[in-house]
């Protein structure tokens, strides 16, 4: 039967397919599909203290033992696979039991072994996710995980970064819904800065940046972390007297966190916030859950000292997807 002849045909003038009656116009933006829940998952981030609403966890596996030569892999000490899976076990389960959405993801192929700290492999938006670049060579090729885990979360990439940009996840922090503290030296270096404040200028985010120093710091959050809009830990070991008077201009006091076994060696700093003034952060850290108690701040503990000895923890290890919207007043 010819198309001419075929009564179910329709002329290419009147086709919906080239613009005719039946075309329908595609009318709601981006975020706002984002919030309704349908094409894509409706998480968002556009605070660190906004209460925790879904994480992206990556299952540690046998790549993890990486032999006798530990700083070639980046870490710090050889890691006993099966304790630390008892450890991401915990963890998945107090983030479950407190109302939180956990993503594990497992690698079709076995990736690279620092792919379990997933808060270094993208940055969340309120409209979806910027994928990090690692800059270390061991950690090449980690945003090809963590791009798969993103899709299957039904997450947005909103950018992919270019050329010889390098950015982790880790180095970004929301000090406000319009307001992001970017830190820039090993791992993010100024092209990664550049791309990545030019996607949030049209967002009407403001980055603003601050060097870290070349040795003795991984990451922006390594150095500070958020307890609540005006409050934020620091570490006394790594921060400097511009970065504090830089948050005190913002309203941002501190609790410093003083150098010791429980800041270097336990990593009492690395928590995860779970809303205003509470935290979950690594085992037998006395003095650190004091000082922050003293300010408030409800604690909870979890193990993660095979974490540590991959040279991350709590706050490195949780891929941070949605947490409930915290708006202020002329931010």
């Amino acid at each position: 039967m010819s198309e001419q002849s075929d009564p179910h045909s329709i002329s290419r003038d009147s086709a919906a397919s080239f613009g005719g009656p039946g075309w329908k116009q595609r009318s709601a933006t981006h975020a706002q599909e984002i919030a309704a829940g349908l094409l894509w998952a409706p998480y968002q981030v556009e605070s660190e203290i906004g209460t925790l609403e879904a994480v992206l966890l990556a299952w540690p596996g046998p790549e993890l033992d990486v032999g006798d030569h530990p700083d070639e892999q980046l870490m710090l000490g050889r890691v006993d696979v099966p304790e630390i899976q008892r450890q991401a076990r915990a963890i998945g389960d107090f983030y479950r039991s407190r109302g939180v959405r956990v993503h594990l993801h497992r690698p079709s192929v076995a990736p690279p072994p620092n792919y379990v700290f997933m808060r270094d492999l993208f940055f969340m938006t309120p409209e979806g996710a910027v994928l990090g670049r690692p800059a270390g060579e061991q950690r090449a090729g980690e945003e090809r995980w963590a791009a798969e885990a993103l899709a299957l979360a039904g997450v947005p990439i909103l950018r992919t970064l270019r050329g010889g940009a390098t950015f982790e996840g880790a180095d970004a922090l929301w000090l406000s819904p319009r307001r992001v503290l970017l830190g820039t030296g090993v791992r993010t270096n100024a092209e990664g800065a550049r791309q990545l404040s030019q996607l949030l200028q049209g967002m009407d985010v403001l980055v603003e940046q601050v060097a870290l120093p070349r040795t003795g710091v991984q990451h922006l959050l390594g150095v500070v972390n958020l307890l609540d809009h005006d409050l934020a830990a620091i570490n006394g070991a790594r921060s400097d007297g511009a970065l504090l008077n830089r948050l005190e201009a913002l309203g941002i006091g501190a609790v410093v966190v003083p150098p010791g076994e429980e800041l270097l060696d336990r990593r009492s700093n690395n928590f995860v916030t779970l809303a205003p003034r509470e935290v979950v952060m690594p085992a037998r850290c006395p003095a650190t859950r004091t000082q922050l108690e003293a300010r408030g701040v409800v604690c909870h503990e979890l193990e993660v000292s095979e974490y540590i000895k991959a040279a991350g923890a709590l706050g490195c290890l949780t891929g941070i997807l949605s947490r409930e919207r915290y708006q202020l007043t002329g931010s």
